[in-house]
């Protein structure tokens, strides 16, 4: 699973784009995906996010408020990582879950699902994209290809 941070507020006095938070219709739309994750069923056992505050943020709204019993692994890597990167990153924390979720950014994002599935969409912000990987192991997702299941993007599922 891939998901895109949450809107980020550009009117923040934050001194560096890492240091970025989330702006209130990023924290509203990180913790009704979590919800609408958890209600599809398809709750990662493991998130592995960027530490970019709007993006470990994201992760944790969602996980919090979907109740998810997931472990959250903060990883440098995944800010301004590659595609190649990220899958890297997935390859060395993954072990032996069955289902994983990377949180970070654009425009990464959008090559890595056009990396593994052929194929492209846009990842707007709080969006989650369910790639089905065809790998016999994580050990071999750099090479691997996949399928998209779902992308389910925030704004289908905000509450009025």
């Amino acid at each position: 699973m891939i998901m895109r941070h949450g809107k980020s507020d550009w009117d923040s006095d934050a001194q560096s784009d890492h240091a970025r938070p989330l702006a209130n219709r990023g924290i509203l739309s990180a913790e009704r995906m979590g919800e609408v994750i958890r209600d599809l069923g398809t709750i990662p056992g493991l998130v592995i996010s960027s530490t970019a505050v709007r993006a470990r943020a994201t992760a944790e709204l969602a996980r919090i408020t979907g109740g998810w019993p997931s472990r959250l692994i903060l990883e440098d890597d995944l800010y301004g990582a590659s595609p190649r990167g990220a899958l890297e990153v997935v390859e060395r924390y993954a072990g032996d879950c069955e289902r994983v979720m990377i949180v970070g950014h654009e425009p990464t994002w959008s090559m890595l699902i056009r990396q593994l599935t052929g194929g492209s969409c846009a990842v707007r912000t709080a969006t989650v994209a369910d790639i089905e990987i065809h790998a016999s192991d994580w050990d071999t997702i750099t090479s691997a290809s996949g399928t998209l299941v779902s992308l389910l993007q925030a704004r289908q599922f905000m509450r009025s």
